[in-house]
């Protein structure tokens, strides 16, 4: 057997592993966790609320590169029980997106949903980003067996496409963000990664047509 095949089909045994899926939601919930205990034992350097509004941010772009990694990994490795990670590592996409928020709406804006309001209006990569979360929130609300059912899988499958139009907003928020400090190393290195998910899915549906 190719060594690429051995590769290909150790790593579809493993997404079947019965202890698969645990292993996962520990490694998704970790950052969460190092971040509480960093928090709690006031580790989070000279500007706390900074670092956990950049932290969450940081988190919530790396799990949807996640995210959109799981179809090219299962259909280039022939793993297929890699699908049975992506609605939970969607859910914690949207969790920490969720922290990223409330840490923004609590930091920095103290809950006043009036000064967020004008803030969201005003700052063109908060109205960004918050759309994004919007998107997000639509994804999250539909991601159970009962609301697929009820949408059909035509229709749950057009909706979920939006994860695409998040991407691009992520990205978008990030470097308007960034913008500021002119300091766009990191937004490269995501802005890459994401090119390279989408295109891949691009390059197959232009494959398939052909």
């Amino acid at each position: 057997m190719h060594p690429g095949q051995a590769a290909a089909r150790a790593f579809a045994e493993y997404g079947r592993h019965r202890y698969a899926k645990p292993l996962v939601f520990v490694l998704a919930l970790l950052p969460f966790v190092n971040l509480l205990w960093a928090a709690v034992w006031d580790q989070l350097g000279a500007n706390p609320a900074e670092a956990l509004v950049r932290a969450t941010g940081d988190w919530t772009l790396r799990l949807l590169c996640v995210v959109l990694a799981v179809t090219p990994l299962r259909v280039l490795t022939g793993a297929s029980a890699l699908a049975r990670f992506r609605r939970m590592l969607g859910l914690f996409t949207y969790f920490y997106a969720l922290l990223h928020l409330l840490s923004y709406s609590g930091f920095d804006m103290a809950f006043d949903l009036a000064d967020i309001g004008r803030d969201i209006l005003k700052r063109p990569f908060i109205l960004v980003g918050f759309t994004a979360f919007v998107l997000l929130t639509s994804l999250a609300l539909t991601s159970f067996n009962r609301v697929i059912k009820a949408l059909g899988a035509r229709n749950w499958q057009r909706l979920h496409r939006a994860v695409y139009v998040v991407a691009g907003l992520a990205i978008l928020h990030f470097f308007w963000m960034r913008s500021g400090k002119n300091d766009y190393a990191e937004v490269a290195v995501y802005a890459g990664v994401l090119m390279a998910l989408l295109g891949w899915r691009l390059w197959r549906l232009l494959y398939e047509k052909a």
